[in-house]
């Protein structure tokens, strides 16, 4: 047994309980400041390999020569996204809370850099997806590129008509893509139900966004807990209740399946997840806590099994879809980040570097992916066919396009992480200096800047 803290954990943390209680008085000051100082490479690494299995989730499965296995790598993708929110609560809480667990600097301030580091990554891939999805259905290279349009969307559902081709296709009218580009750009688009739109994946920034709005409220009041065990328990708890009514009541279609997978507030727990376990973690450490290796191969396999088991659950209906997505995988993902805030800061300065650089890439990576694969796809194709027809006879260079290969796709993987890493640092810190200059006002603050 190992470090005060554990006693209060449900589930994994059961394992590395301790019987002592924390003090409350001098303890708490040594552990925010204990927190404070620590850097958390090992997060950095952890947001990399998130955006980066995220980007596999959508992609890998396209492949029709390793359809037979791929699903088994591809089947739990949303694992990467609820972990990011988890991992996103947690960090929020270790940077911007001061010693007297208040936040740092003024509600405003936080949610100014908040959106001006999200705005940025999310304008530029929704513009690239419209420009690109324009560009495919008009060059037309495959058959299905034909239909590509920036009104065609798929309905979301989890039942058996979404397994009939075409059943749930729609082409949004003139209102309807009025209304989801206004969504877009007000960064609403996450509370669309039905389906989504024009870059899919970017809903998870629109609920990022969400959050953000509650942090200044919900930090520093389940930063007074005292029995946060108990809290992560019932949060783990309440997030369960959604899909066990979807379940009991409806046939997993639409609009529920989209409100469960996307909706901010369903996913809301997920996020206050993240911050107990920062608040946990404090006290853990300023109480001089530090997993052991058995613990921490413990942890390991926790995960491991948690994320075989639910492969295995994915194949035996659509029940075990829901409350996977929702809530029975939250105690793997907050074992996951506490594994990983025990990787010791590396000694070389070129790796911490690297890791920072890397992980500020995950959200671009998010954001950016799927139309980069389309981009890529598209090139390697026509280059399979007759790419010196391209100077004279563009349709002629176009319909000789052949197929998409696997041996490319790490090609893909190495070329989209480069152009996430400088897309984040060319172009994302510029506009969001930018945004924070015209938007933050002069005024000078006792608060340290976060």
């Amino acid at each position: 047994m190992c470090g005060p803290g554990f006693d209060e954990m449900p589930g994994f943390f059961v394992a590395a309980a301790v019987q002592a209680p924390l003090e409350e008085l001098g303890l708490m000051e040594k552990a925010r400041q204990t927190s404070q100082k620590e850097r958390f490479i090992g997060l950095e690494w952890l947001r990399f390999a998130l955006g980066l299995y995220i980007v596999i989730f959508h992609t890998l499965h396209t492949y029709p020569s390793i359809r037979d296995w791929s699903h088994y790598v591809t089947d739990i993708g949303f694992f990467s996204t609820s972990t990011f929110f988890v991992l996103s609560g947690f960090l929020l809480t270790h940077v911007y809370l001061d010693n007297e667990r208040k936040l740092r600097e003024p509600a405003r301030s936080f949610w100014v850099k908040r959106f001006s580091n999200l705005y940025p990554i999310h304008i530029g891939s929704l513009l690239l997806a419209i420009g690109i999805s324009s560009l495919i259905g008009y060059l037309a290279i495959t058959p299905d590129d034909a239909g590509m349009s920036l009104r065609f969307v798929i309905y979301d559902v989890n039942n058996d008509l979404g397994q009939t081709p075409g059943a749930l296709e729609h082409f949004m009218g003139n209102g309807e893509l009025a209304l989801n580009l206004g969504l877009n750009v007000a960064l609403l688009h996450a509370w669309n139900p039905y389906y989504l739109t024009f870059n899919p994946p970017s809903w998870s920034i629109s609920a990022l966004m969400a959050f953000y709005l509650t942090f200044p409220w919900l930090a520093p009041r389940l930063f007074r807990l005292r029995r946060v065990g108990r809290a992560l328990l019932l949060t783990n708890l309440l997030y369960l209740i959604p899909p066990l009514v979807v379940i009991a009541t409806t046939d997993f279609g639409m609009p529920e399946t989209g409100i469960l997978h996307r909706n901010p507030l369903i996913r809301l727990p997920e996020f206050v997840a993240g911050i107990l376990l920062c608040v946990w973690y404090t006290r853990y450490r300023a109480a001089g806590g530090w997993l052991s290796a058995m613990q921490r191969c413990g942890l390991a396999a926790f995960v491991a099994g948690c994320v075989i088991g639910a492969v295995w659950l994915l194949g035996q209906g659509h029940a075990w879809y829901y409350v996977l997505h929702n809530g029975l995988l939250l105690p793997a993902q907050l074992a996951l980040i506490l594994l990983a805030t025990q990787w010791r800061t590396p000694d070389s300065r070129r790796v911490r570097r690297l890791a920072t650089r890397l992980g500020g890439s995950s959200l671009p990576m998010f954001a950016l992916h799927v139309p980069l694969f389309v981009i890529f796809t598209r090139i390697e194709r026509v280059w399979a066919g007759e790419p010196t027809l391209c100077g004279s006879d563009l349709r002629g260079c176009l319909d000789a396009a052949g197929d998409s290969s696997l041996a490319f796709y790490p090609l893909f993987l190495l070329l989209t992480v480069m152009f996430c890493v400088m897309f984040q640092e060319q172009f994302v810190l510029r506009v969001r200096n930018a945004m924070q200059r015209w938007l933050l006002p002069r005024v000078t603050s006792s608060h340290p800047p976060a």
